[in-house]
């Protein structure tokens, strides 16, 4: 054996330290990086408010980039240009009237380009633009500016001016910001469409136009709505800003989303098979549902039902699915879910409620946890035959009562199992005698469709409920959703 001297040996001691206390301070470092986009994403998925998100995202941008200033630029989907929905200070009606053209300034070069931008000197920088900069009397020594991406297209930039204490900005400040706007995509979008509805509702209150005028302006507020739907099986998915009809066979990548000719949704390429329908009474509605993959094998799935119809029923439907998009995660039971988002609810001191029933289904085990906001009770049908009813303790429905604890129970499926949710549309259609459905009359189209497809099941739901009808108007919106555990 070699003898090493001892100053080696001493030497190679204190570089294996030095390397394991590098490494304890990366780790560190990361560690306070994860907590810091943890936190951003809390924040800015406290609220669905357009106005006070937009705050939101800059006051925590500024503060988690040690920077003087934020600002969040939009680009306006119909000219092109940039523009600021929200300034603040003596001057800020003056600042939302600059409107910057793709490719001006540092904002506009980010746009165009699609790549983050870090300008240690603004003033000697040939892009800068200095049209915000004289309007508001503000210095910018240096700053940060990063695009907002959303489906592949930039929908605005997100900039931080100044940092503290002299210091420039850093390679690192980069992938942080970046690392924020990303969530903050998913938040702008959802808030955008929330901003659409509010604002196509208010016109149709209190518009005085002909009849035309209102059918046209309801017709658009039905596609915004059923932009809420999902149209693809995907990871945290946000609800789609794209307006289609609900029987466009073309409004999804094929391959992903399957559609027949009444109007199905199926979701592929997962160990389950989601399918799901919705079929408003009148040109908006109150029912919805929503899908996605919180983890690599669970998907989370959901059915509801609000209390009225109409508009005043979509707009409470989008903010049910806005908070579900924005509250739930990974490792969250439904009961946790929807004990937050009946929270969320009251503060909004509404005279409407929701029932609605959800689920997470982990597609390798089978296992499935489910919690029942007051719903229409599931049933399930077994491969080797029988159809029984999903049940668990019925809480309160959204919306009801600030302190309700919603409770979490379980069951196994097994390959081939699916279960069927559906709401009161069904089992409470009325023929021309004014006699209901019932779920007697669902358990039975169920037993004689359990061979089917879940597209084919669902399409023989519904036409059995028309049958029955004869005619008669519907009264109330039909949404029907199948799961099968593959």
């Amino acid at each position: 054996m070699i003898a090493l001297p001892f100053a080696l040996l001493a030497a190679l001691a204190i570089a294996g330290w030095g390397w394991s206390e590098w490494r304890r301070r990366a780790l560190d470092r990361e560690l306070r990086r994860t907590m810091q986009l943890f936190e951003v994403s809390l924040e800015i998925n406290s609220t669905i408010r357009k106005q006070d998100l937009l705050q939101r995202i800059m006051d925590t941008s500024a503060r988690v980039m040690n920077a003087e200033a934020s600002s969040v630029i939009l680009v306006d989907p119909e000219t092109g240009d940039l523009y600021f929905e929200l300034a603040t200070g003596v001057k800020g009606e003056e600042v939302r009237e600059i409107r910057l053209k793709m490719g001006e300034g540092i904002a506009g070069w980010v746009a165009e380009n699609g790549q983050p931008l870090k300008i240690d000197d603004a003033a000697q920088d040939p892009r800068w633009s200095s049209k915000v900069a004289n309007r508001v009397d503000y210095a910018t020594r240096n700053l940060l500016c990063v695009p907002i991406f959303s489906k592949g297209s930039i929908i605005g930039v997100l900039q931080v001016l100044n940092k503290r204490n002299g210091k420039p900005f850093t390679d690192r400040d980069v992938r942080l910001l970046e690392s924020i706007a990303a969530p903050t995509a998913v938040s702008l979008e959802n808030a955008m469409l929330v901003d659409a509805l509010e604002k196509s509702f208010e016109a149709l209150k209190n518009t005085v136009a002909v009849k035309e005028r209102m059918e046209s302006e309801l017709r658009i507020a039905q596609r915004i709505q059923m932009g809420f739907l999902p149209k693809e099986l995907s990871p945290r998915r946000a609800a789609s800003a794209m307006w289609h009809e609900p029987n466009d066979p073309d409004s999804a990548d094929a391959g992903v989303v399957e559609h027949n000719e009444n109007g199905v949704q199926t979701a592929a390429r997962f160990p389950a098979e989601v399918n799901a329908m919705l079929r408003p009474a009148r040109e908006v509605g109150g029912d919805f549902y929503d899908y996605f993959l919180v983890g690599e094998n669970e998907l989370f799935f959901a059915l509801g039902d609000v209390s009225d119809k109409g508009i005043p029923a979509a707009l409470y439907m989008a903010m049910i699915m806005t908070l579900i998009k924005g509250r739930m995660s990974r490792g969250m039971t439904p009961g946790e879910l929807l004990t937050e988002v009946n929270r969320e609810l009251y503060k909004d001191d509404s005279t409407m409620f929701a029932t609605i029933f959800c689920g997470v289904l982990d597609a390798a085990t089978g296992k499935l946890e489910f919690s029942d906001g007051g719903h229409c009770t599931p049933y399930v049908l077994r491969r080797e035959g029988g159809v029984e009813p999903l049940l668990g303790k019925k809480s309160l429905p959204l919306g009801v009562m600030d302190d309700t604890f919603y409770s979490n129970h379980g069951t196994l499926l097994k390959s081939g199992d699916r279960i069927v949710l559906y709401t009161d549309g069904i089992t409470e259609a009325e023929d021309g005698a004014k006699r209901q459905y019932g779920s007697g009359m669902l358990q039975n189209v169920l037993e004689s469709a359990r061979s089917a497809s879940g597209p084919d099941m669902i399409r023989q739901i519904v036409e059995d409920v028309d049958r029955f009808a004869q005619g008669a108007m519907q009264s109330d919106d039909i949404a029907v959703m199948t799961v099968e555990k593959k």
